[in-house]
């Protein structure tokens, strides 16, 4: 099952837009540009409060988390 989550290997601040792409399975790099240009657009304080209630709401990706630092646990 499909689950929006915040992005732990493919994150710029919070993994936010990261998760998004990977949940829509869209480049990252396409919703921060997009992410950047409504935010500018609508005035900046929406996009940054949206961005903000989002880091709250959505999940960290703890089980892909969990597996990366069990994989660095075996190489090391």
């Amino acid at each position: 099952m499909k689950r929006l989550t915040r992005s732990t290997t493919n994150r710029t601040f919070a993994g936010i837009l990261g998760g998004l792409g990977e949940y829509f399975e869209v480049d990252p790099v396409v919703l921060r540009v997009l992410f950047i240009f409504f935010t500018l657009v609508t005035g900046v304080v929406p996009g940054i409060a949206a961005y903000f209630i989002a880091i709250l709401i959505v999940p960290p990706d703890t089980a892909h988390a969990r597996t990366v630092d069990e994989h660095e646990k075996h190489e090391g």
